[in-house]
């Protein structure tokens, strides 16, 4: 972990990941949904990075449109959309080889292996294409789909039966349904040659061969797809119908044999053997004819793959060893302070525009205020920044040397440059928050920003520029007020279709846009909310234990008693601590905040949360809780593979709690669930429970 991220307490933090949330996911949009990245890969993985390593250190942080927790972007509404059987995921990432060891040593913990336990690793190239996946049915190429989100991608069958490389039929042994994942790219000489030739008949030109691929397959006319110079490679499954291989090796080798084609790659037992394929692999990406961005570690065992599963966006049997960020030099003009929506104040320097990974940028997050003074950046100075996946890059350092004489250091503002509220950093805090709450037009603006968010309402249409437009015209000044915006158009005498850049056809794909979001599950509705500390993961939480938006605010009022049996029980909930707490109750404390709730209530379907399918299992919807040392899994391993049938797990025993599973050494959870008659369950037991014993 970075040496800054342990001079961040929690409120610096939220502010840091909120931005780097919001800049990572609009260019995942570029990339993903339009084919047009504005960054290189190198500097957008090193911001994952930095991202990675917040949510990490204050793990309260995650939330749902974080790219931790997602991957890739919706659809394009150009395909028909097509549901993946097997979600596509994506991979976390490593940097350097202290990193590698600890992907290795976190296996090693969750499967409980001795330290010197050898792992398996099979390592190819990360192809730099589109993801794509062909669906095989009785050896018959029948459909292929991008990924999209991971969990919907858009149907490109068409388009990809014209790539030479890929088998319509596959030759004979393969299962009656077979998923093969892998990548579209371009070669890299005759994407060279085909690129000049778009410029000379006035065509614009395609940044890169990722983006040329990527374009070529979403062509809606297939004639236009087989004119490009396309291949694919094939690495992975999706959905099978019968196991026939025991090892990710295997795999590679049965997709080889049944006509598939593939990347290189090499079976390593120790770190120094995954090194040097690493290092191979990087002194010959220059002369490869396909773009690579780094090198894929795969568990080799897949029963270990199984074991290990999945966390939110990415397996842990897997990660991305990245190659490096690129830096440059420039000279500092000025330093801006921004709002967000909880009031925090970020400062941004203002950069000589410049150069970095073929992208000009003019602008470099400082991230706080300790930031600022830690590395003591001044206005004016000439710093080295770095391009991380942002249009903001980050200051690296500062080059001392060529500072001017009498240079001073910069003075934080202690007011909000927006509404200028008094600006105060509370004891022990590292961020410092305007106190104009309502008033302060930048956190009201950020607040509705994030409630249309993606994630959240993710309504097609409502971007940044035009929620201040309707911000500034005061057409929207509350979430509420997004859902009574059509009923009030047709009244004014100046509609929306009216306006500069507006139309008939974009006002009606607006509402459209809008009445489609009416419905929405109860954990998207908490975390488009807004309520400080509750991401994703937390939400989700709360919509599992709670169930509807009534329980929770009922619980949220009663818990506003200091000892109270709600707020035990909230506090019950894994993950959710005192600070938490706090915020989540005081959000249901304040009047106008229930007052846009039961607005919001009146205009909207708020669906009930849906437990996750666990099939026959016993256990789906109990809560359950761990304690003490478990001998034949480690506790991550159980807790997720409670959460897999559709368990709820608790960090502590409550009346409410079905079952405490008491491994060896048990302590105070398990004294109280005696004293509350709690059913508890031996490791074995618990096993038995489950059918896995």
């Amino acid at each position: 972990m970075s040496e800054g991220l342990f001079n961040l307490d929690l409120e610096d933090s939220r502010t840091r990941h909120a931005r780097l949330v919001k800049e990572i996911r609009r260019h995942d949009a570029a990339y993903y949904t339009h084919d047009a990245p504005e960054i290189s890969d190198a500097e957008y993985d090193t911001l994952r990075k930095e991202l990675e390593e917040l949510e990490a250190a204050h793990p309260n942080l995650i939330t749902p449109d974080s790219p931790t927790q997602t991957v890739g972007a919706a659809p394009s509404s150009g395909f028909k959309k097509v549901r993946h059987a097997v979600p596509m995921l994506s991979l976390s990432n490593v940097f350097s080889e202290e990193e590698v060891e600890g992907f290795l040593d976190k296996i090693r913990r969750f499967l409980g292996l001795p330290e010197n336990e050898p792992i398996e690793i099979v390592a190819e190239p990360k192809i730099d294409g589109l993801s794509c996946s062909l669906r095989y049915e009785h050896g018959k190429l029948v459909q292929a789909a991008t990924r999209g989100d991971g969990a919907e991608g858009e149907d490109i069958t068409a388009n990809v039966k014209t790539i030479p490389d890929v088998p319509h039929t596959l030759k004979p042994g393969a299962p009656d349904v077979l998923e093969v994942r892998g990548e579209i790219y371009m070669d890299r000489k005759k994407f060279m040659n085909w690129n000049a030739e778009q410029a000379a008949i006035t065509k614009k030109p395609f940044a890169n061969p990722r983006n040329a691929a990527a374009g070529s397959v979403r062509q809606l006319d297939a004639t236009k797809t087989a004119g490009r110079p396309l291949h694919f490679f094939g690495y992975a499954l999706g959905e099978v119908s019968e196991k026939f291989a025991t090892s990710q090796e295997e795999i590679r080798k049965k997709l080889a044999q049944w006509g598939i084609p593939e990347t290189p790659y090499k079976l390593c037992k120790k770190t120094a053997e995954i090194m040097a394929f690493h290092e191979k692999i990087l002194q010959q990406r220059a002369d490869l004819n396909y773009e690579i961005d780094g090198v894929v570690y795969k568990v080799n065992r897949l029963d270990w793959q199984e074991r290990l599963g999945f966390v939110s966006r990415s397996p842990r049997w897997a990660t991305a060893h990245k190659f490096p960020a690129e830096q440059a030099v420039t000279k500092l003009n000025a330093i801006d302070i921004q709002v967000g929506r909880t009031g925090a104040l970020t400062p941004v320097a203002r950069l000589e525009p410049i150069t970095v990974g073929g992208v000009v940028v003019s602008n470099a997050t400082l991230h706080n205020e300790d930031e600022i003074k830690r590395k003591d950046i001044r206005i004016g100075d000439y710093v080295v920044i770095q391009r991380a996946g942002d249009v903001i890059p980050q200051v690296v350092k500062v080059l001392t040397e060529k500072r001017e004489t009498g240079s001073k250091e910069y003075t934080y503002p202690d007011h909000c440059p927006i509404c200028k509220s008094l600006a105060i950093r509370e004891e022990g805090e590292a961020v410092r928050r305007c106190t104009g709450g309502l008033i302060c037009e930048a956190q009201a603006v950020e607040r509705l920003k994030h409630f249309v968010s993606r994630l959240a309402f993710d309504i097609e249409g409502l971007g940044s520029k035009i929620i201040e437009q309707f911000w500034e015209e005061e057409l929207i000044r509350s979430p509420a007020d997004i859902f009574t915006l059509e009923e009030r158009n047709q009244k004014s005498l100046t509609p929306i279709r009216a306006k500069e850049g507006w139309g008939d056809l974009s006002e009606k794909n607006l509402f459209a846009a809008i009445n489609s979001r009416r419905t929405i599950p109860l954990n998207r509705f908490i975390y488009a909310l807004g309520i400080r500390q509750i991401g994703e993961a937390t939400a989700k939480k709360l919509a599992s234990v709670y169930g509807t938006l009534e329980n929770l605010r009922t619980a949220m009022i009663a818990a506003q008693e200091e000892n109270s049996e709600a707020r035990a029980d909230l506090l019950a909930i894994e993950d959710i601590g005192p600070s938490v707490a706090d915020d989540l109750i005081g959000f249901f404390a304040e009047d106008h905040n229930l007052e846009q709730l039961r607005r919001l209530q009146s205009l909207l379907t708020i669906e009930p949360y849906e437990a996750p399918k666990g099939g026959d299992s016993a256990v789906a919807g109990k809560t359950v809780v761990f304690t003490g040392t478990l001998t034949k899994l480690t506790r991550a391993e159980a807790k997720a593979g409670a959460e897999r049938l559709g368990a709820k797990v608790a960090g502590s025993v409550s009346k409410k709690t079905d079952y405490v599973i008491a491994g060896e050494d048990a302590g105070s959870k398990l004294k109280k669930a005696q004293e509350l008659g709690v059913t508890i369950l031996t490791e074995d037991e618990w096993l038995a429970l489950v059918g896995a014993a």
